[in-house]
């Protein structure tokens, strides 16, 4: 996640988050993933070409443990952005992870790889390849040869509000807040107790580039918010405290610079008297400032 220190944990790295995300999103909320049976992998691979050793990372990784399947889950390089590209950067990924596997020569046993990317974009639906063939320009001639590979992609902005009701962890946040955003760009926040608050706050506030999420994250005030209804409250409070304080700043810079300009004005007339007891008499400072046309 750019930005974020490399060891924060983010919300998918949860096993509870990372099961329910690939329940829903592959199997239509039936509980074939437990949060029990997943281990985390490292998430970098390695790869060795042109004499150096060259390193690739997932977001998040799990091996789901019951069935020696290995599990990535990702997002678009935790932003909204389309990459037309993606077709080759999970082949890269994938590839790395199976290339990793012919190196464990003491366990012969070979098990498959499956990536999700997630697509948080909510202002359009992806419009890039989804598929190596619809990136790559290939000769008619040769189509036959060239295998295709196909990306799990998932948008979450899209999903059907049954759908988001499918999940169980804090993802459920997560994916209403987008789809709300799509539907009334807007958001009305559900009373849902989150169970990962600072992991929940800096992903909504990395993938919306709403650091007002974050912040309210690392308020130190007692007793940190439990839902999003607390966090939208605790939002709109530091707002109004900041424009309070952006106010007074103001109004202190805006009265220091009337009387600059008013003693200037004297100064230049000559009038020294004028200006002790413009120091010392309010009422009369106002009225030289009415006089000299600086307030009307």
């Amino acid at each position: 996640m750019a930005g974020k220190d490399a060891t924060e944990k983010i919300l998918e790295a949860y096993n509870d988050v990372f099961s329910d995300i690939v329940n829903v999103l592959l199997f239509q909320g039936e509980e074939i993933l437990k949060a029990d049976e997943l281990e985390d992998q490292a998430p970098r691979a390695y790869y060795k070409a042109d004499g150096k050793v060259h390193e690739i990372e997932r977001d998040v990784a799990k091996r789901w443990k019951k069935e020696q399947i290995r599990l990535a889950c990702i997002g678009v390089e935790n932003q909204t952005g389309i990459d037309p590209d993606m077709p080759l950067r999970v082949i890269g990924y994938d590839g790395a992870e199976y290339r990793a596997q012919l190196l464990e020569k003491e366990n012969a046993v070979r098990y498959p790889v499956v990536t999700l990317v997630l697509y948080f974009g909510h202002k359009k639906h992806w419009n890039q390849a989804k598929s190596l063939l619809e990136r790559v320009d290939v000769p008619e001639k040769f189509r036959p040869f060239v295998n295709d590979y196909k990306i799990n992609l998932f948008e979450i902005a899209y999903l059907t509000k049954e759908q988001v009701e499918l999940f169980q962890s804090d993802f459920r946040i997560v994916a209403d807040y987008f789809v709300q955003k799509r539907e009334k760009n807007d958001y009305t926040p559900s009373a849902q107790t989150m169970k990962h608050v600072q992991e929940t706050l800096q992903l909504l506030s990395v993938m919306t580039g709403d650091h007002r999420f974050e912040d309210v994250c690392n308020d130190q005030q007692e007793g940190g918010p439990q839902n999003m209804c607390e966090v939208l409250e605790r939002v709109e409070n530091r707002g109004i405290q900041i424009g309070m304080q952006k106010g007074t700043q103001s109004g202190i810079q805006q009265g220091e610079d009337m009387f600059a300009l008013l003693v200037k004005k004297l100064l230049e007339c000559g009038r020294m008297d004028d200006i002790r007891r413009a120091t010392e008499d309010r009422a009369y400072r106002q009225k030289l400032m009415k006089e000299l046309s600086i307030i009307p």
